[in-house]
């Protein structure tokens, strides 16, 4: 035997360990993003580790979870997703809540410099997003906000 094939038969021999430090691994990084993405890879190390126990070859092990884990992230978290936010409040808040918001251009909007006093009572720095400026005293409405600035179009009230 060459030292090649002593290598491949040492990784065969032991890749049930491998499969499990997978598991271990990735069931910690899940734990730390809450995202359920590393707990479908985990998924698919755990149906890697049964082909390891059926006796399949390493180059198929990994096929056949590579194909698990992707098949897991495709047909089950989205479902497991939906249910874990079925409950969540669905009013928008920070900067989601901005958008869409009314307000009244307090000087000329321009590309360049502007301001307005949104519905909410709160008076932000805004530019407009078209090279029309929007004079002073119009109905505005937020479409973006960059860092401390508000991005307005014109509302024809």
């Amino acid at each position: 035997m060459n030292d090649f094939s002593v290598f491949i038969e040492l990784i065969d021999n032991w890749a049930w360990i491998g499969w499990l430090v997978l598991i271990a691994l990735f069931l910690v990084i899940e734990m730390l993003t809450l995202d359920f993405t590393f707990l479908m890879l985990s998924f698919g190390s755990v149906i890697g580790l049964v082909a390891d126990l059926v006796g399949l070859p390493v180059w198929a092990q990994v096929l056949i979870a590579a194909a698990a884990a992707a098949l897991f992230v495709l047909f089950l978290r989205p479902p497991l997703l939906k249910r874990l936010r079925r409950g969540e409040d669905p009013t928008k808040s920070n900067v989601d809540a901005l958008i869409d918001l009314r307000g009244i251009a307090l000087h000329d909007v321009t590309q360049i410099s502007g301001q307005v006093k949104l519905s909410n009572g709160d008076t932000w720095t805004a530019r407009t997003s078209t090279s029309v400026p929007i004079p002073q005293g119009s109905p505005v409405a937020v479409i973006a906000i960059n860092g401390a600035t508000a991005t307005v179009r014109p509302v024809n009230d």
